[in-house]
């Protein structure tokens, strides 16, 4: 008796496996037939537009020991700054090589490295990683299929 009420099981876990797939193809068929596709948020930059915001809130200078007694170094690399390199001085008055500050700010860390000053409002950032999640995830569903493809075909070996 065992046998048959797990059979009835299986056999339910399966056909909702399979109604799913059945489901998200007849979606996916409707979209390309009608033309319909996600939008995409106008609030979104991409990498260019960000970089354009650090360099109108954080103007590229280049670093002049004239105006310093001692040496400065940039606290991403640690390195010294060198006569006419590319820094950016922060609002918080910490100074980094240009491209150092940059890597560190399109990693997601929108604040100084060392302070955590925000060098960017949370509502550009925010758009910003959404434009970076929409790249690496497209929104496509046929990655949907293929994980429900691949769970049919777990609990059909599993199963029986």
């Amino acid at each position: 008796m065992s046998a048959v009420s797990e059979f009835f099981s299986h056999l339910k876990t399966l056909s909702i496996v399979f109604f799913t797939l059945l489901l998200l193809e007849i979606i996916i068929f409707v979209r390309s037939v009608a033309g319909l596709s996600p939008k995409p948020d106008k609030r979104q930059i991409s990498t260019t537009q960000y970089l354009k915001l650090i360099e109108e809130r954080n103007p590229t200078t280049r670093y002049t020991r004239r105006l310093t007694t001692e040496p400065a170094e940039c606290r991403v690399c640690l390195s010294e700054f060198e006569e006419g390199e590319k820094i950016r001085d922060l609002q918080c008055k910490h100074k980094f090589h240009k491209d150092c500050l940059d890597r560190w700010l399109q990693q997601g860390w929108a604040t100084c490295p060392l302070c955590r000053t925000k060098v960017l409002p949370d509502d550009v950032v925010d758009s910003y990683h959404r434009m970076q999640n929409q790249l690496e995830y497209d929104g496509s569903d046929e990655e949907v299929i293929f994980f429900l493809s691949a769970l049919h075909g777990y609990s059909s070996h599993r199963f029986f």
